[in-house]
């Protein structure tokens, strides 16, 4: 890994991509998309496949899937005879692990629920807070199968009391979805399963096909196309916001366990290679060990060719003069995970003003907050913590303001408003209020 002393070279190598660059796409990727689309442009690419899935429906997905994946699908819907033989065939102890996670997940949400109030209630003005009725779920899959990302996105909104939840997936190569994934759906409570992926899965939710209804909100993580279709479709949807590739940073000081430390980093780098594992520490000597322990543990790690070239081209580790250095860079830097691997940790939370999730502890490692702890791992990443959180109930949550006019209040606020119309240049609201104005003489 890279390291770099002092805080402006740290500074400036943990400075973020423009949005513009935020999509960039590799030579092999455009030559790709060339060759499929006529473009080398992702975002024109993927514009493509909204068009067309919106006009043909599933003539265009049961294409696209043919045409990107080479996956010949003849049907969409997953069955519930297929969901419960998934089930059956998942081994016990992932089933209780996955259970002991949704009933986390769940506990914390409906914490949440029960903190927010039922509703503003003034004289003539209330606020009432509704569910949405209908939200898509979107799983990565493929290649591997995400359980942990059904939960945490699927329980949330149940929680916040949605009444129809649809999770799409993408199917594996012989066109089934993973057994694994199919529990954890299972489990939380979804209601209808398409094994589709990519922005063609998207823009079926978005705008419905003959076999997937509209959603009016997409939710969960996925590759730069699935990021793209669904920035295209905001405002047609909510989404939950664009995620893209993980990020952590680690805040550490010389109390911190070097072994720890690589550890953590490397569990970020093996999710692919556009992955940020950052550390900043004060010491030196820590920066030296955590790079020969990282060395050290990428040995014998499975996907070591993804962590690798991830941490050789976004790894860093910065070395700064103080903590205060570090929690200045940090928020900066805004991350998805940030963890704190220093004394007296929890002194330093009110400090730390821009994060998707903190994680203290001694034992602190971002693992347990992905599978286990809670909240959402559905986070803002790429420096949108600065604005955006974390997905949960509130997502899945509207306000409807509710105003009654009575004689008492267009007595006592109707002259003004009429005055502020007519100041805008609408008299036709001014009118709107003062025939009402009128029929109380």
């Amino acid at each position: 890994m890279k390291i770099t002393e002092g805080f402006e070279l740290t500074k400036q190598a943990l400075s973020r991509p423009v949005p513009a660059e935020l999509y960039a796409a590799p030579t092999a990727l455009k030559r790709k998309l060339k060759e499929l689309f006529g473009t080398d442009e992702p975002e024109a690419a993927v514009r493509q496949i909204i068009d067309e899935v919106r006009q043909r429906g599933d003539t265009a997905l049961f294409d696209y899937t043919l045409k990107i994946d080479q996956i010949k699908l003849t049907s969409l819907e997953v069955s519930q005879k297929q969901v419960e033989t998934a089930y059956q065939e998942v081994k016990t102890e992932l089933v209780t692990a996955l259970k002991l996670a949704a009933d986390r997940i769940r506990i914390f949400h409906l914490a949440q629920k029960k903190s927010l109030r039922s509703g503003v209630t003034l004289p003539g003005l209330n606020q009432l807070i509704r569910p949405l009725e209908h939200v898509g779920v979107y799983a990565p899959g493929g290649t591997a199968s995400y359980p942990s990302t059904v939960l945490m996105a699927a329980i949330p909104a149940r929680v916040a009391g949605v009444k129809e939840v649809i999770l799409i997936t993408p199917p594996k190569a012989d066109g089934s979805v993973p057994s694994l994934t199919l529990a954890a759906a299972k489990i939380a409570g979804v209601d209808r399963i398409f094994s589709i992926g990519g922005a063609q899965a998207i823009a079926a939710l978005a705008f419905g096909t003959e076999s997937i209804p509209r959603v009016d909100r997409i939710c969960g993580p996925g590759n730069i196309f699935v990021t793209l279709a669904k920035k295209l479709v905001y405002g047609v949807v909510g989404i939950d916001g664009l995620q893209g590739p993980s990020e952590v940073l680690l805040i550490a000081d010389e109390t911190a366990d070097p072994a720890d430390c690589a550890a953590d980093l490397l569990a970020q780098s093996e999710h692919d290679a556009m992955a940020s594992a950052i550390l900043l520490t004060t010491s030196r000597r820590l920066a030296k060990q955590v790079n020969r322990e990282v060395e050290h543990q990428l040995k014998d790690l499975p996907r070591k060719i993804i962590a690798a070239e991830s941490l050789a081209s976004q790894g860093i580790i910065g070395v700064v003069a103080s903590i205060d250095k570090m929690i200045e860079l940090a928020n900066l830097y805004a991350p998805e995970h940030l963890c704190l691997m220093v004394d007296k940790a929890d002194t330093y939370i009110t400090r730390l003003a821009n994060a998707g999730c903190i994680i203290t502890g001694k034992k602190a490692t971002v693992a347990m907050g992905d599978y286990i702890a809670g909240p959402s791992h559905v986070l803002p990443t790429g420096g949108t913590a600065r604005f955006s959180s974390p997905l949960n109930v509130i997502d899945f949550l509207k306000l409807t303001n509710v105003i009654n006019v009575d004689e008492s209040s267009l007595k006592e606020l109707g002259q003004a408003a009429q005055t502020l119309a007519r100041a805008e240049g609408f008299e036709a609201h001014g009118r709107a209020i003062t025939k009402r104005i009128e029929g109380l003489r």
